[in-house]
């Protein structure tokens, strides 16, 4: 990885006013399309960004609600910072476009579509995808309701489905596809065979929003055609096929993972977090680096290096004010890919509950399942009474 943030990312920038409406960043969004507004304060002092996708994914009122409702403070960056750097702090941050600086000046933007595009025009784009999409998606069936889709999301964290019939692809959902088509309409839309026919909208089948055809690739792909694909479609995610069914998705998030991978010490196991509505202290954030070490102590001989990136959120709150949080904890190490999700009331808890899910995981791989060694680590966790 060579190159850095002064080779891939865009110069010059729109801006808002803090104390601007919603309705004036989507009016600028839709005449200028730019990836990400800067926001300023009176003094015309930058104090953070906004984005399209955070206005329509918020159920406010465009035009009564100030930009500095749905800002964020972005982590700034460097002209000279490698695009493993930049990627790293788009995870950790859940922020996809971040601000470059120089001498205390702001040049402009660079966007989680810079860096991926940078990355794969290196040698890394002759990636396979198969070596980082994630394996075995979870899918849906054609006439499974967008409630349960919805529900899916929920519980695991994810964000695309690929829709099938009788095992073969026919579409795909998004989270955004349902925030446009349900949440948001400008009209009501007319859904089912019969005209006025009344359903609930989260009654709706999964094919009467998903997207279709479904831009796809096979597992030999290179990453850099993968982008390509991506690029020239506008799309945010692709399905992997052998034989017209799906057996892995690759999202834009699935290029970063690897790429803030490579900022890592190297034959480790080290862990990222990127926590959002979450409160977490420093005992909490502690007791879950002792588990992660104490698992890095079992079987980190056996994976040799990888990072465990954990993400957690909220979903509300139970009757007695606690957080209900959910945590999704991806591992990428050189033996493969595992993935599990978590929720519950409690921060260490809610952690402790997916890594044992992971765990699980990583044990039924086939990759590790005739690794005695490996084994033995997991079962000593269960000694013998």
């Amino acid at each position: 990885m060579v190159k850095i943030v002064q080779d891939v990312f865009s110069k010059g920038f729109l801006e808002v006013n803090e104390n601007d409406t919603l309705s004036s960043c989507l009016s600028l969004f839709k005449e200028e399309t730019p990836p990400v507004l800067a926001v300023i304060d009176d003094k015309g002092s930058y104090k953070g960004v906004i984005s399209r996708k955070w206005i329509t994914r918020s159920s406010l009122n465009a035009s009564g609600t100030k930009v500095k409702t749905l800002m964020r403070s972005a982590p700034a960056v460097t002209l000279q910072d490698s695009l493993s750097k930049v990627a790293k702090l788009m995870i950790e941050s859940e922020i996809r476009q971040l601000p470059v600086y120089k001498e205390g000046n702001l040049l402009g933007f660079v966007t989680d579509d810079d860096v991926i595009h940078g990355a794969i025009m290196e040698q890394w784009g002759n990636t396979r995808v198969e070596e980082i999409m994630t394996k075995k998606p979870f899918i849906v069936e054609e006439d499974d309701s967008l409630g349960s889709v919805l529900s899916l999301f929920r519980h695991e964290g994810i964000s695309h489905v690929p829709i099938i019939s009788d095992g073969k692809l026919v579409g795909i959902v998004s989270i955004q596809d349902i925030i446009e088509n349900i949440f948001q309409p400008k009209h009501m839309q007319r859904f089912g065979e019969r005209v006025g026919e009344k359903v609930t909208a989260l009654s709706i089948p999964a094919k009467g929003i998903m997207v279709k055809p479904v831009v796809t690739v096979l597992p030999e792909t290179r990453l850099r055609d993968a982008e390509e694909q991506m690029h020239k479609f506008n799309i945010s995610s692709l399905v992997i096929v052998s034989k017209g069914r799906p057996i892995g998705l690759i999202t834009k998030r699935d290029f970063l993972e690897p790429l803030a991978q490579m900022e890592q010490p190297a034959q480790r196991l080290t862990v990222q977090f990127s926590v959002k509505d979450v409160e977490v202290d420093e005992i909490q954030r502690g007791a879950m680096m002792d588990d992660f070490e104490s698992f890095t102590h079992r079987y980190g001989e056996t994976l040799e290096a990888g990072t465990l990136f954990v993400y957690m959120k909220t979903h509300g709150t139970n009757f007695k004010g606690d957080q209900l949080i959910h945590c999704r904890l991806q591992f990428r190490t050189k033996k493969g890919a595992f993935f599990s999700s978590g929720e519950g009331y409690g921060v260490e808890q809610t952690f402790r509950v997916a890594l044992d899910r992971l765990e699980g995981q990583i044990v039924k791989s086939t990759e590790l399942a005739n690794d005695h060694k490996f084994l033995k680590g997991y079962l000593r966790r269960f000694p013998l009474t």
